[in-house]
């Protein structure tokens, strides 16, 4: 038995000896390329931001037939969701702020938001949906309440002011372009939201800028 384990001991050595031209070859290690991380982001944003108020409507009797116009300031808040590269979905309020000597303009509504990403860090969109409106007017005499649900419609661009590329690659081919991209952004629109032919034709129109944060 001992002379059959010396033997097979010694075929084994001859037969390594062999394969390595009787040298002993040290293994070789493969270079390791690191897998970058897949950034998978939320596709939620959320904005806040101020927006300027126009109204203008038919004179009356009380203004001696003249048009009333007023511009007022105020805030908007917005959140979306974004379902590819070319639509989203998006909700926004927004309400103007001021003395009550004139108007004021209240309005909140849910839009589809086309989209097209034509540079890495901006994209250009509209907003196509259904909101209701609301501009009241005092004039210190009268006054009067001007309501209205109805389609609503805007255009606007988004820029995107982060830079996490370096942190790995998107799991969805459009994330990382236009507004798409983890982190701050800003947003400026013009939106037109009442267009009344009642006793009193009433137009409002807002434009609106902020800040914005995608999930």
């Amino acid at each position: 038995m001992k002379k059959f384990i010396i033997t097979t001991t010694t075929a084994i050595a001859m037969t390594v000896s062999s394969f390595a031209g009787g040298k002993v070859v040290a293994p070789v290690e493969a270079e390791v390329t690191p897998i970058p991380p897949v950034i998978s982001p939320i596709p939620v944003y959320i904005g806040l931001g101020a927006i300027a108020a126009f109204a203008n409507r038919d004179g009356c009797a009380c203004s001696n037939g003249a048009d009333m116009k007023d511009r007022r300031f105020g805030g908007i808040i917005r959140a979306g969701w974004d379902f590819n590269q070319y639509l989203g979905l998006e909700a926004r309020a927004l309400k103007s702020f001021g003395n009550d000597t004139f108007s004021t303009t209240e309005h909140y509504g849910l839009y589809l938001k086309p989209q097209y990403h034509f540079i890495d860090q901006m994209n250009i969109y509209g907003l196509l949906g259904y909101g209701h409106t609301s501009v009241d007017y005092t004039n210190g005499i009268k006054s009067s309440h001007n309501p209205k649900n109805g389609f609503s419609y805007g255009i606007g661009f988004e820029y995107d002011l982060g830079s996490d590329s370096s942190q790995g690659n998107y799991e969805r081919d459009f994330d990382g372009q236009g507004d798409q991209e983890h982190g701050w952004g800003i947003w400026v629109d013009a939106q037109h939201l009442l267009n009344n032919a009642g006793k009193f034709h009433t137009d409002s129109n807002v434009v609106t800028a902020g800040i914005t944060y995608d999930f």
